[in-house]
C-alpha cells in the first residue's frame, strides 16, 4: 500500500526510517556522554510520560507499559489514583483516529509537530517536569526552547499544509481551542467491590445518546456471566442471549486465564450490532486503542487469583456510574432482583462466594505464558505492570516451601 506524501521525508524515504536513524545516532552520543537509561527514566519522566498520554488520549495499553518501565527503573509505580488525577487535570490536545474529533492519521500528527509540539502547549501550563534530562543530554526544557524556533518545526508543519492541505493547529490544538471543539480526556478510571485495585474505561468512546443529559453515563443491569470471549461472542451470535441492557461479565481473560489477551472480537461486535450501545462489557482482558462502547477492562485484581471479578453469576444486579466530565466512576455488585444491598454488604458476599465453577485457565495457554502470568500474579499484577519483582516471589516461594513442609 503506497504511503501518502507527507508520510515521506524530504529525501523520499518512509519518516519511520529517518526516525530510526536518528534514534541510533542518539543511543550512540548518550553512550559517547556517559548517559544511561537510568539517567533519563525518574519519577519525573515518569509523571511526564503519563501527561503526554492524557494530552494525545493515547491507547489504555500503556497502563501496563508505564508500570514495567518503572519498576525495571526502580521508579515509583503509578497507582490508579494518580493515573485518575493526571487524566483528570490533563486537557486532551491531539484530534487523531479512532476518536477525533476528527480522524487524522498519526502521520499528521507528527507532523504538526508531534510530542514537542503538544509538550509546548502542555509547559505553558505548568503541568510538565522541565528539569529531566533527556537522550539529548540536555534537560526537557531546554529541548522545547529550541524546538520552538527551530527550523525543523517550521519544515514539518509547512509540509502538512503545503502536502495535505491541513492546518497543524487543527491536528494539535492550544487548550482553548481543544476545549471549543469539545476535546474531552479520554479515560476514566472505575473502583468499586468488583474492581477493587481499579479498572479502565474511554469514557469519550461511550455512545453520547446513552449519557445522560448531566454527562453521566448509568447502567443497571443483570449480568450475563462467560468464563472465555469464544462463550461470549457466541452468546452475541445467539438470538436473545444478551439483549440491550444486559452487562456482559467476561472473567478469566487476564494475565492467568489467557496471557491478557486483546479482546477486540468482542469490542467491535458490539458497535455493530443494533442494541450494542445498550450493553455494558466488565472484563480482566484489555482493549484495543480503538475498541469502543462502555466496555470495563483491566479489572483487577483479576478472576482467577481470587478477583471478585470471578465471583459474579448469571442475574447478579450490576451498577455502573460514570461520570465523563469529572472523569470519575464506580463499578459495583449491587445484591439481586429480589435482594438489593448496599456496596459493603455486596462486597461481603462476594468474598464469601466460591469462584465460578467454569472458571480456569485457557487449556491450550503455553507452560511459559502459565509460568509468566504465575509469577507475575504475586509481583503486583496488572496494576503493577505485570512484571518480575524477584524479591516478593522468592519471598512467597520460601513461605510456600515452609508451608508444605508444615504438612
Amino acid at each position: 500500500m503506497a504511503l501518502p506524501h507527507s508520510a515521506l521525508a524530504p529525501s523520499g524515504q518512509p519518516i519511520w526510517k529517518e526516525i530510526a536513524k536518528q534514534s541510533a545516532r542518539a543511543a550512540l552520543e548518550m553512550a559517547n556522554n556517559g548517559i544511561t537509561t537510568k539517567d533519563i527514566i525518574t519519577d519525573k519522566a515518569i509523571e511526564n510520560a503519563m501527561v503526554i498520554h492524557a494530552a494525545f488520549g493515547g491507547s489504555t495499553n500503556l497502563l501496563l507499559h508505564i508500570p514495567a518501565i518503572a519498576h525495571a527503573a526502580n521508579c515509583k509505580i503509578p497507582t490508579v489514583e494518580e493515573w485518575a488525577k493526571i487524566n483528570k487535570k490533563v486537557p486532551r490536545l491531539v484530534s487523531v483516529m479512532p476518536i477525533g474529533p476528527v480522524n487524522y492519521p498519526t502521520v499528521s500528527a507528527f507532523l504538526a509537530g508531534g510530542v514537542p509540539e503538544v509538550m509546548l502547549h502542555l509547559r505553558k501550563l505548568g503541568l510538565l517536569h522541565e528539569d529531566v534530562l533527556t537522550v539529548t543530554g540536555e534537560t526537557l526544557g531546554a529541548n522545547l526552547d529550541w524546538w520552538e524556533k527551530s527550523e525543523r518545526r517550521t519544515q514539518c508543519r509547512n509540509r502538512l499544509v503545503e502536502v495535505d492541505g491541513v492546518d497543524p493547529n487543527e491536528v494539535i490544538m492550544s487548550p482553548s481551542l481543544a476545549k471549543e471543539r469539545g476535546l474531552k480526556s479520554t479515560v476514566t478510571f472505575p473502583v468499586g467491590n468488583i474492581a477493587p485495585e481499579g479498572s479502565v474505561v474511554k469514557s469519550t468512546a461511550i455512545d453520547p445518546s446513552v449519557i445522560d443529559d448531566d454527562g453521566v453515563f448509568r447502567h443497571t443491569g443483570k449480568a450475563k456471566v462467560f468464563t472465555s470471549e469464544k462463550l461470549a461472542i457466541k452468546a452475541l451470535k445467539d438470538v436473545g442471549k444478551v439483549e440491550a441492557g444486559d452487562i456482559m461479565v467476561v472473567m478469566g481473560v487476564g494475565p492467568m486465564g489467557t496471557g491478557m489477551e486483546e479482546t477486540y472480537q468482542l469490542t467491535s461486535a458490539l458497535k455493530k450490532l443494533p442494541f450494542g450501545k445498550h450493553v455494558s462489557l466488565i472484563t480482566d482482558a484489555r482493549f484495543s486503542g480503538v475498541s469502543t462502547g462502555a466496555c470495563f477492562g483491566h479489572v483487577g485484581p483479576e478472576a482467577l487469583v481470587g478477583g471478585p471479578l470471578g465471583k459474579l453469576k448469571d442475574g447478579d444486579v450490576i451498577e455502573i456510574i460514570i461520570d465523563t466530565n469529572q472523569l470519575e466512576g464506580s463499578i459495583n455488585f449491587i445484591g439481586t432482583e429480589d435482594k438489593q444491598l448496599s456496596y459493603e454488604e455486596a462486597a461481603k458476599v462476594l468474598e464469601a462466594r466460591e469462584p465460578h465453577s467454569d472458571l480456569q485457565p485457557d487449556p491450550d495457554l503455553p507452560d511459559d505464558t502459565r509460568l509468566w502470568a504465575a509469577l507475575q500474579a504475586v509481583s503486583g499484577g496488572t496494576w503493577g505492570g505485570s512484571v518480575y519483582d524477584v524479591d516478593k516471589i522468592i519471598e512467597v516461594l520460601e513461605a510456600g516451601k515452609k508451608a508444605l513442609a508444615k504438612e
